[in-house]
């Protein structure tokens, strides 16, 4: 066993800290240590200190949310993700895992791979707080996934670069089906927030070098809808 192994391994081995990693991994998006604090019951300071174990251990990602009062200064909210390196490791889900299941459905029913993607994003898409920004939540579900992107935002055009790809093998066997799928998925999260955000391209680059770019615009129109 590894030292990262057994670091992580001494780390999952209080039965907090285990409780604690998996409400991170089911969450549908980051949370922070408020969520975490109502739920379990415990003092922030706790809870902070068994996230900063997670942190070390490679577990968890610690970030920093966008500001959400322009203009304000002040401290950041810290919010926690998976890391995307021990997907498929302690009993959590492994991305392939959902990339199989969006497969067996478009076998089972002969949809098109953007429909099936667009249908599962609904679904990620309605789960999430009715007040978070659609691209903080595209972004999330990017970045739970494994495909580390990278925000860039100008005015009212937003673009994910997708600077690794997690699906490599299958996405080079077939680009096509596997692409389709996952601009499906980014169509359908945006498509939860009613119109707010709109996904207008995805460019897909060889995914041994990754680099893939989702293109997206801000909206005036629409209003969420989580029905």
């Amino acid at each position: 066993m590894s030292a990262s192994l057994q670091q992580q391994a001494r780390a999952l081995g209080d039965p907090t800290r285990h409780a604690l990693h998996r409400f991170v991994v089911d969450a549908a998006e980051p949370v922070d240590v408020a969520t975490l604090t109502a739920r379990f019951g415990l003092h922030h300071n706790a809870i902070r200190q068994h996230l900063a174990k997670l942190v070390a251990a490679g577990l968890v990602i610690e970030d920093t949310a966008a500001a959400t009062r322009p203009g304000r200064p002040g401290r950041r909210r810290l919010t926690y993700r998976p890391a995307p390196d021990t997907a498929g490791t302690w009993g959590t889900p492994s991305p392939y895992q959902q990339l199989s299941l969006l497969l067996l459905d478009l076998l089972a029913t002969g949809r098109d791979a953007r429909e099936v993607g667009a249908e599962a994003g609904r679904r990620i898409g309605r789960r999430a707080k009715r007040d978070m920004d659609p691209v903080d939540q595209l972004e999330a579900t990017a970045a739970r996934l494994g495909f580390e992107p990278r925000r860039m935002e100008r005015a009212a055009s937003v673009e994910l670069v997708l600077e690794r790809c997690p699906f490599e093998a299958a996405a080079s066997a077939n680009p096509g089906i596997v692409c389709d799928l996952h601009r499906g998925l980014a169509e359908g999260i945006a498509q939860a927030t009613g119109g707010v955000v709109q996904v207008t391209n995805l460019i897909a680059r060889n995914p041994k070098r990754a680099g893939c770019r989702l293109q997206m615009e801000r909206t005036t129109a629409g209003t969420r809808d989580r029905a």
